[in-house]
């Protein structure tokens, strides 16, 4: 696909075109790394909506099945919603974009991305957002990039940029770096417990593998860049502003915040909100002011309120001082059936984590489109309901920031889980999240830490989630003057502050974590402090978690499914699993076991019960079917089928010349129609049916094929004449099932 205008970035292997495709957007880039392609555009609306107060900024990145030469599934053979993946790019996406638009400008911006085509070695996520920077750069919408994406690995202790999909399995960090020339702007990704020093290292390594991202963007727009465009910026009129601020100052707007509960807090501020609206009224008149007029000024003075104190005497509106955690609870076993359960409590923000055990085909499908996993055993889901904001909301399904929610919390708990070759289970964690007042992603990682504990899951170590904040004062430029960052953010402290760094892990080091901000980048040093602020609070959690649950218990809920590995010959897996499946599924049908067979081809076999009885059924009929040697009746394992013996056996196929019956584990034979009574039979389903238990015997075994004839009139007359004679009849088997 040849373009106009085309920059390579040295070394990363990535290139920006432009110039050919889609000229009417705003903005439009080819993205292109190894063979993976991702087409991006950038489009502004060129009228508001009217009274509209917020900037509405939409991402959208789609996987296109064509690009990995595949059709999508499903009856329409069509792409539909966004898949888990394709959100969280979106997401990944959106938030470094967002706090560069200038301060004002609220006309809608719609940012694409799609997938044109997948090499399977190179994923398209980092593409993504770097055409996002490369289409916002040469666009006509006022943006203050570019910026540029890296992933960093940490593979034999060496940091690598952009490594390959397959490279990525050998690193203990996945950190996804974005910044500026001069500051960081967003990093999200997990860690396998790496140190706060070595994290820091690998920030620096990110900042500078972007930079020559950022010039290569730089060279496109001076090649094909349009000139920025000029937009209505929404404000208060000066007017609104000065009669808002002169009925109510600043020093009521902190009286009405300081030192009170959150529901007491937003009540003074709508008060206040409701003393200005009719000020207004009175002064200029209902129709020469609107509620942007009140809803952006009232922004502006929470916005001073909440940091004032904490610039100057280090206070916050909750009287806490910038490093100390709120109240903490935590409780373990708090529900009785499921197969663990924790509450975790921070302030007002509180959450209850479930756990479920289940067999490894409960695992997760993925498509893999872009040559990644297929499929994973851990899952989190996080939802968070309306009231748990003390609202009446639409109660649905979950949005974006569910799934981004979730997704930070079991990247953090994966780092910990055990091998799945020691603890065969596939698990799956619920945050419900019952009051929210500031990082509840992070409450849903201690909650569901201590819930696989109580679930008895054999964790390496236990992880704990911590949010640092921001407030900073700013000088014209925009540079940083006075800053002062804080520990556990209110909701509030989130919304008017400058930063949510989440970041989670062990005493030992970092699992998980994800920077926003909303300011135009966080210089180094402030990161640092952060980071070293964060390790102290995760240590003082962690004591308070441990303190309801020390360890892992030691053994699972009663409820929870037992497990039990056995080995067989790989060769004979096919005999277990049978024609179609058909005898494993015969196997679980009749002792009411869970049977997973490993996909690595290596024999392994996962049998999951919580009923004694069945785990003993299901071991021995494995055990009798791949055991033994070969031999006759069936060929290839398990007990043979023996001429002369009475058997109970299984009916698994009806055909007009008779019925199959299975004698032992896997091994069949034919009881012609001419064999299954006295009398003549005319339809084999007027005699058996399909599953029923019937005795045969075993008349002869086809020396050549193998093939078993059996008897059921045989079997009637022997044992009838034993009953009535007392004479000795060939010995009976045991039933199958």
């Amino acid at each position: 696909m040849q373009q106009k205008h085309s920059v390579t970035v040295p070394g990363l292997g990535l290139t920006f075109s432009t110039g050919s495709i889609a000229q009417l957007a705003g903005g439009a880039v080819n993205v292109n790394v190894g063979e993976t392609n991702v087409f991006v555009t950038a489009c502004a609306a060129q009228t508001m909506r009217p009274g509209q107060d917020f900037f509405p900024l939409t991402v959208d990145y789609r996987d296109k099945y064509a690009a990995a030469g595949r059709f999508p599934g499903g009856y329409f053979k069509r792409e539909g919603r966004p898949s888990e993946r394709e959100i969280l790019i979106s997401r990944l996406c959106d938030r470094p974009c967002r706090p560069l638009f200038p301060e004002g400008f609220l006309n809608e911006v719609q940012i694409i991305g799609q997938l044109f085509s997948a090499d399977l070695i190179n994923d398209s996520d980092i593409a993504m957002v770097n055409g996002a920077s490369a289409a916002l750069a040469i666009s006509d919408i006022p943006w203050n990039g570019p910026i540029g994406c890296v992933r960093v690995a940490l593979i034999e202790d060496k940091f690598v940029a952009n490594p390959t999909i397959e490279q990525m399995y050998s690193s203990s960090l996945d950190l996804i770096y974005v910044g500026n020339t001069k500051d960081m702007l967003m990093i999200e990704g997990s860690a396998d417990q790496i140190s706060e020093e070595k994290f820091i290292e690998a920030l620096a390594f990110g900042h500078e593998a972007i930079q020559p991202i950022i010039a290569a963007i730089r060279e496109l727009t001076t090649l094909a860049g349009k000139p920025k465009a000029t937009f209505k910026l929404v404000g208060a009129t000066p007017e609104a502003r000065a009669i808002i601020e002169r009925v109510v100052p600043a020093e009521r707007v902190s009286a009405a915040i300081f030192g009170f509960e959150k529901a007491v807090r937003s009540a003074n501020v709508k008060a206040l909100k409701e003393e200005a609206k009719t000020a207004l009224t009175a002064e200029l008149g209902a129709d020469k002011f609107t509620d942007v007029d009140l809803n952006v000024v009232f922004e502006d003075l929470q916005y001073k309120a909440y940091r004032a104190t904490v610039l100057a005497q280090g206070v916050r509106s909750d009287k806490r001082d910038a490093k100390s955690l709120r109240p903490l609870q935590a409780q373990v076993g708090v529900l009785p059936r499921v197969h663990g359960s924790a509450m975790f409590q921070r302030g007002d923000t509180q959450n209850i984590a479930i756990v479920t055990l289940g067999p490894t085909k409960e695992a997760q499908d993925m498509d893999g489109l872009t040559g990644g996993a297929t499929s994973k055993s851990f899952i989190l889901h996080y939802n968070f309901p309306p009231f748990s904001v003390g609202e009446a909301g639409r109660f649905i399904g979950p949005g974006r920031r569910e799934i981004g929610h979730g997704a930070l919390a079991e990247r953090s708990l994966v780092p910990v889980l055990p091998p799945e070759d020691a603890f065969p289970y596939s698990i799956r964690v619920v945050s419900e999240i019952m009051a929210s007042n500031g990082s509840t992603s992070m409450a849903s990682i201690c909650g569901g830490c201590l819930a696989l504990m109580d679930a008895g899951v054999p964790i390496i170590a236990p992880v704990a989630g911590i949010s640092c904040g921001l407030m900073t004062e700013m000088a014209a430029d925009g540079s940083i003057t006075k800053w002062t960052t804080i520990t556990d953010i209110l909701g509030e402290e989130d919304h008017f502050g400058d930063m949510d760094f989440k970041i989670a892990g062990t005493t030992k080091g970092i699992t998980g974590f994800q920077l926003d901000l909303k300011i135009n980048g966080l210089p180094f040093e402030i990161a640092k402090v952060a980071v070293m602020q964060a390790r102290d609070a995760r240590i003082e959690i962690l004591k308070v978690m441990l303190g309801s649950l020390p360890a892992p218990r030691a053994d699972l809920s009663r409820y929870a499914p037992r497990i039990q590995t056995i080995q067989i010959d790989p060769e004979k897996i096919g005999l277990l699993i049978g024609p179609g499946g058909k005898t494993i599924r015969r196997i679980t049908e009749t002792t009411g076991a869970q049977i997973d067979i490993a996909e690595d081809d290596s024999g392994k076999v996962f049998i999951y019960s919580n009923n004694g009885d069945a785990m003993a059924r299901a071991i021995a009929e494995i055990d009798g079917l791949c055991g033994g040697g070969g031999g006759p009746g069936g060929g290839g394992g398990g007990t043979p089928i023996e001429v002369g013996k009475i058997y109970n056996g299984r009916v698994t196929g009806i055909k007009d010349f008779g019925a199959f019956v299975e004698c032992t584990p896997g091994k069949e034979g034919l009881c012609h129609i001419s064999e299954l009574a006295e009398m003549r039979v005319r339809r084999t389903e007027d005699v058996v049916k399909m599953g029923e238990m019937i005795w045969v015997k075993c008349i002869g075994i086809d020396e050549r094929s193998g093939k078993v004839r059996l008897s059921r009139k045989a079997a009637m007359r022997e044992m009838e004449g034993q009953k009535q004679g007392g004479g000795e009849a060939a010995p009976a088997a045991e039933p199958t099932a």
